[in-house]
């Protein structure tokens, strides 16, 4: 339960110091936007104009691999690969700041507003993720070509990280409302992912650098603009694991494989995507969920996991159930 009342007061009073580096002065209104894995802060001022600005979750990322974070956003903004927004640089340059809470340091990073809304069920979804579809294989060719700066680090989400034992969201067995049979059919469904991982490979052209949390919420639509926001679980993971993370929270829906079909679609617009790895996208949706299921246990504080709760977790065991019938 980090992110209680004081907590987040004492954050908002950190930033509010920590404004001027980046050019914003008293008048400066700071309203807190959202508390997920970080929490961001939209910041307006009469000096600064509009900015958004995320403070780091305590003891999630090194700063080695926040600035990591940063170069790519920087390359794929330069290289006009993906609409994102740029990053606020402080006055005198750098690019990641920090503020004390008593005696622990916050890291911030400001970035540019960008206008927009998320895409949802009424705003023609597979045409968005037709369009989301030519991003992500940009985006992949990108990074399979990019030459990463020296030090550069970002988390590994193999299946040991995702759901394994050494999982960075937790552990899926302490998902709320998780019955002894529903867990049961969560182990097996844990070993035959584990299993058809293995089988499917980590090769260069599968596995790399990805965004891997291209849901809804960290995409904004404006006019024919497709945005995307928040790198901050960029990592090393199959290439076709970022479909997975973009149908989060809609694994249950009825048009899954209509977003599927579309999002295939865009993606071969661009680039190849072979039959294996179509075959493999059921896979890694399924193993996307019992990783926000596990997510949602070890950030219960959060209003994502409040709104989702123990249902999440009984639809994950339904989803369990069809997908290992569907493997036999």
């Amino acid at each position: 339960m980090i992110y209680d009342q004081p907590f987040l007061d004492r954050l908002a009073a950190g930033l509010r110091a920590k404004l001027p580096v980046w050019g914003a002065t008293d008048d400066a209104q700071v309203e807190l936007l959202t508390i997920s894995e970080n929490a961001t802060f939209r910041v307006s001022s009469k000096s600064a104009g509009k900015m958004i600005i995320r403070v780091h979750r305590p003891d999630y990322h090194s700063e080695a691999e926040i600035l990591s974070e940063l170069a790519w956003i920087q390359s794929l903004s330069q290289s006009g690969i993906v609409a994102t927004p740029g990053i606020v640089a402080a006055k005198d340059g750098t690019l990641l700041q920090r503020f004390s809470d008593g005696d622990t340091l916050r890291h911030a990073v400001a970035f540019e507003f960008m206008p927009g809304r998320e895409p949802d069920a009424e705003s023609n979804l597979p045409a968005w993720f037709r369009t989301l579809g030519a991003v992500n294989a940009r985006l992949h060719a990108h990074s399979q070509g990019w030459t990463r700066p020296e030090g550069f680090t970002r988390k590994l989400w193999d299946f040991d990280h995702i759901i394994g034992a050494s999982a960075h969201w937790g552990d899926w067995r302490e998902a709320p409302g998780l019955t002894d049979e529903g867990k049961a059919i969560l182990e097996r469904a844990h070993a035959e992912l584990e299993k058809r991982t293995a089988a499917y490979g980590y090769g260069p052209d599968r596995f790399g650098l990805v965004h891997c949390d291209m849901r809804t919420a960290n995409l904004l639509v404006d006019g024919d603009r497709l945005g995307v926001i928040d790198f901050d679980d960029c990592g090393f993971c199959w290439f076709a694991y970022d479909f997975a993370a973009a149908v989060s929270f809609m694994e249950h829906e009825p048009f899954l494989p209509e977003l599927m079909a579309a999002w295939l679609e865009g993606y071969r617009s661009i680039a190849p995507f072979d039959a294996a790895q179509e075959a493999a996208l059921p896979m890694f949706v399924m193993l996307r969920r019992m990783q926000l299921t596990a997510w949602i246990a070890s950030h219960a504080e959060t209003p994502t996991a409040q709104s989702m709760g123990a249902a999440y977790t009984a639809g994950t065991v339904a989803l369990a159930e069809r997908f290992l019938a569907e493997t036999r």
